[in-house]
């Protein structure tokens, strides 16, 4: 069963999407907030494994309680998407780099919010929409040097390689595939890389890719 808190400061959305989630068999609406301070306390106290995290709310905004939960050890499992009613809000970025796990637009089809929910519960990187490799590539724009990543120097060739095509977007088994390696290999070079980078999820590791330089430009 995969545990959800709804954080939203408008009522309507917040049961709205609960209700939606809550008719899947496989979902658990455990809690709802409708400010940063509120979504803290319940994701503390409630151990969800996915947020839905709006980015404007009173009392802490999405931004300030992705930090909070991000920066709690004892909340490792549980993932944030940003839900947001811009595309490329200029919050979400740093929303990512904090360790959010991906983002939604509010308009987003509902067989879309689900499926989000259970991709990232899963501890996947929500990178499909073309939106979100716009997003990314903004927050890594101007930082592919590798300054940003001091820990680069600790990767194999092969972890770098991996790291780049995690970079454009491509899953496990699409990895092995272009490597010739296996996908159980390739989830390994994954999880190293991960440890290595200090990243929470793929999420950060592309960026990371972005900021080391091993990813063009425009790639999608």
């Amino acid at each position: 069963m995969i545990r959800v808190v709804v954080a939203d400061d408008q009522q309507l959305i917040r049961a709205g999407f609960s209700a939606l989630l809550q008719n899947e068999a496989d979902i658990d609406v455990v809690g709802q907030a409708a400010t940063g301070t509120e979504v803290v306390e319940a994701v503390t106290r409630l151990r969800p494994d996915v947020v839905l995290m709006d980015i404007r709310m009173p009392a802490g905004d999405g931004l300030w309680a992705t930090e909070q939960i991000v920066a709690d050890p004892a909340l490792a499992e549980t993932h944030i998407i940003i839900v947001t009613t811009f595309e490329l809000d200029e919050y979400v970025g740093r929303a990512i780099r904090a360790g959010a796990s991906g983002f939604l637009v509010k308009d987003t089809e509902p067989v879309e919010l689900i499926r989000a929910v259970r991709v990232v519960a899963a501890g996947d990187a929500l990178l499909s929409p073309s939106v979100t490799r716009r997003l990314l590539e903004r927050v890594a724009a101007g930082l592919r040097d590798g300054s940003q990543v001091p820990q680069l120097d600790s990767l194999t060739d092969r972890e770098r390689e991996v790291l780049a095509l995690v970079g454009e977007g491509l899953t496990n088994a699409e990895i092995a595939g272009r490597l010739f390696l296996s996908p159980l290999t390739v989830k390994t070079h994954v999880s190293r890389t991960m440890s290595k980078l200090a990243a929470r999820d793929r999420a950060q590791l592309v960026v990371a890719a972005y900021e080391a330089g091993l990813v063009r430009p425009g790639w999608r």
